[in-house]
């Protein structure tokens, strides 16, 4: 019998040109200097043009010194075609130096419009480039703030700090800030492990001399039937207390963990919890299929390993017997995948969201339960959390669940 799974939906990358040409605050203020620099430029141009056109001068007396009537001035082409040596009075030589005013004064502006726009052009194009050069320069804080935020934020030491030596500006006020709320992190991720550590002492020691005590009391051959059944009875209620209080921590512990670690292949750690699972899944005669491709995965090995756990666990004990249970590890879409499919009651598909909440069971487990403590898949989905992953169940066709587990695969 075969099982068909379908992968959740992974987390997509952005696009490659999207990501090339999205516009950020560098390229803004690139912009924004580059175009207030084109604007006074071009202000500043229109300003000399018009000083000039109205202060040079461009106008000459003219006079009649033809004898063709309602002309006023020698055509340029006359005046072109007149010999060297032509003697010209003073009222023609006004004339045509008023002509030669004319055209060099419309040449001039010409000139000043056309070459003052090409420098205008050429001067904003550097303008632009050193905007570019300046805004990297006047953001590079802000880059080192944001790197140190990443490398937190994927779990590197709460320790780091930005520590940023430049003039007291709004921007080392975003420092210090920043730098303040990594403080107070540490802090407060300090202070959980410890009350996680020390609620583990204190809470299992008082279970496990209880366990011990009952246990003692059994075993005394002076014991009555009736005391070996209380005995009997409260053993499984401690035990059952001591899972629930194993998974509380761990689910605390996940959810307030900062995964370090190193890389590891998931194939493996699957492959050790289905030989610890064997002899459960043996007692009720479920069959398991292994399919477990190379996984390489990067996070806390102990967390990973009690993710695999429980998704083993909750498949065996919400089983038929004589049921099935197969488990898939494999690569896909540059994601570590990890399927956990049973056999089983019918799961409804409204189910499948609630499943994952602390204490949730489905149907009438809700209230009371032998097989677990309601917290198995809470843990993995804050494991996959903690490790930047995600998780998602689907109902299987024919009863049962299916379990996928994404999680970012590692560097090669």
């Amino acid at each position: 019998m075969t099982t068909a799974f379908t992968p959740a939906p992974v987390p997509s990358a952005a696009s490659p040109l999207a990501e090339r040409f999205r516009p950020t605050i560098r390229l803004r203020l690139t912009l924004l200097y580059g175009g207030l620099f084109l604007v006074a430029g071009i202000v500043l141009l229109a300003l000399i043009y018009f000083l000039m056109r109205n202060n040079m001068p461009t106008e000459g007396k003219h006079v009649k010194f033809l004898s063709k009537p309602g002309q006023t001035q020698p055509p340029p082409e006359m005046l072109e075609r007149m010999p060297p040596g032509t003697m010209l009075t003073s009222e023609q030589a006004q004339n045509v130096v008023g002509e030669i005013r004319k055209d060099t004064a419309r040449e001039t502006l010409r000139s000043l419009l056309t070459q003052g726009a090409i420098a205008l052009m050429l001067v904003g194009a550097a303008a632009v480039g050193f905007g570019w050069l300046l805004a990297e320069r006047a953001l590079r804080p802000v880059h080192k703030i944001t790197e140190t935020a990443r490398r937190v934020a994927r779990g590197h030491d709460l320790g780091e700090r930005i520590a940023y030596a430049g003039p007291r500006d709004e921007v080392k006020e975003l420092a210090d800030t920043f730098d303040t709320m990594l403080e107070r992190l540490a802090r407060s991720f300090d202070g959980q492990r410890r009350f996680v550590a020390n609620a583990s002492h204190e809470l299992r020691t008082p279970l496990a001399v209880n366990r011990t005590l009952v246990d003692v009391a059994v075993r005394r051959p002076d014991a009555t039937d009736d005391l070996k059944r209380l005995g009997e009875s409260l053993l499984v209620v401690n035990a059952r207390h001591e899972r629930l209080i194993d998974g509380l921590l761990t689910l605390a512990g996940s959810e307030n963990h900062l995964v370090g670690g190193g890389p590891l292949d998931l194939a493996d750690v699957a492959s050790h919890v289905l030989d610890q699972a064997g002899a459960e899944a043996s007692g009720r005669e479920i069959t398991v299929h292994r399919d477990l491709d190379a996984a390489r995965t990067t996070g806390d090995p102990v967390l990973l390993e009690r993710l695999v756990q429980n998704l083993v666990e909750n498949g065996i004990r919400h089983n038929h017997d004589h049921g099935e249970l197969w488990a898939t590890t494999r690569i896909r879409n540059g994601w570590v995948e990890l399927v956990v499919a049973n056999t089983g009651p019918v799961v409804p598909g409204y189910e499948m969201e609630t499943i994952f909440e602390p204490f949730r069971r489905l149907g009438n487990e809700r209230v009371r339960s032998d097989r677990g403590s309601g917290l198995g898949l809470s843990i993995v989905r804050a494991t996959a959390n903690a490790h930047h992953g995600a998780v998602s169940a689907t109902p299987r066709l024919g009863g049962g669940l299916v379990v996928t587990v994404h999680l970012p695969a590692a560097s090669p």
